[in-house]
């Protein structure tokens, strides 16, 4: 981070903090049975969404496009809960809210990278449909592996690069009187407002990033839909169209429980306490991780009969190896 500290050329000294200190919830009785049951939820996270990649996996008849873009989703989800949960964990349960300055700027990187990569996995998936219903003729044309991996990988750069810019501006700030972040992580816009030095570069930041990020991802997919139903409407019957659109309803269901809670905060956010904003932004990071892979299983088709095929080829192996062994 020399590069963002060298203040153009000129040698300036920043006051860091030994380590910030995560706050959390506060006043709520029994508040740890709250954190036991974002555990669970991270365990049920951690095995669904190892499941739904094992099977992409192990199957190739989903080395398709649009799977390509659903592991990608399975393992953004388990990475990202994996970074938040345990770390979480061990600030609140186990009370170590004492975190030191690099390893705070590591879990923003970390936290801020994953959350972030949904909205755009959520594009690819958006893209894919749109393109499989408006123009099924020319689907296995425009939307290839190839194709699928290189969107992938420049929503990829785009984040790492979006948020060490972030991290690194973060960097140049001095920090002077609390060290304390009202958040449950280390929040990228409660960190730069503790600063006792210039930070318009990082509200600035904090103002274009959720345009970039989430809300052109948003108008993308709304738009996207919006001319899927329109198309629909003027081409095709009643339940042509009904059978078309199901294929969308697992997709919808992702970005419906991604986005409106995040809707509701950002529109909000000067409004409600404190807790209820953490609560609000803790459930957005960990609870669509969970409930990504159990959508997925029960609303595609193709992992479903996936799934099961591979459970009976699984069966039938521990028979045959049972038989042998007899």
């Amino acid at each position: 981070m020399e590069l963002f500290n060298s203040a153009l050329g000129k040698n300036i000294t920043f006051v860091h903090p030994a380590y910030f200190i995560i706050s959390g919830l506060s006043g709520i009785p029994n508040i740890k049975y709250y954190y036991v049951f974002l555990f669970f939820v991270y365990i049920v996270s951690v095995l669904g969404n190892t499941a739904v990649m094992a099977v992409i996996y192990l199957d190739h008849n989903l080395r398709a496009p649009k799977y390509i873009a659903v592991f990608n989703l399975a393992f953004v989800d388990l990475f990202g809960n994996s970074a938040l949960v345990p770390k979480l964990l061990d600030i609140f349960l186990f009370n170590h809210p004492y975190i030191p300055y690099n390893d705070c700027l590591a879990f923003l990187f970390f936290c801020y990278t994953c959350l972030s990569l949904q909205s755009f996995n959520l594009v690819a998936l958006s893209y894919d449909r749109l393109v499989a219903i408006i123009f099924p003729l020319h689907y296995q044309v425009k939307v290839t592996n190839r194709f699928m991996l290189s969107m992938i990988a420049s929503f990829w750069a785009f984040v790492v690069i979006a948020v060490i810019i972030a991290v690194g501006l973060i960097t140049r700030l001095s920090f002077c009187k609390s060290v304390v972040i009202n958040s449950y992580f280390c929040d990228h816009g409660q960190i730069y407002r503790l600063a006792c030095n210039d930070h318009f570069p990082n509200y600035v930041l904090s103002c274009l990033y959720p345009v970039l990020i989430f809300w052109l991802p948003l108008v993308f997919i709304l738009l996207s839909y919006f001319y899927i139903g329109c198309t629909l409407s003027k081409v095709a019957s009643v339940q042509e169209g009904v059978k078309a659109f199901k294929t969308c309803i697992g997709h919808l269901s992702l970005v419906a429980i991604y986005f409106i809670p995040l809707l509701v905060t950002f529109t909000l956010m000067e409004k409600i306490h404190p807790n209820a904003r953490i609560i609000n932004l803790s459930l957005t990071s960990i609870f669509p991780p969970m409930l990504n892979p159990i959508i997925y299983v029960l609303q595609t088709k193709e992992i479903k009969d996936s799934l099961k095929r591979l459970l009976v080829n699984k069966e039938k192996d521990l028979t045959n190896l049972v038989l042998l062994l007899e």
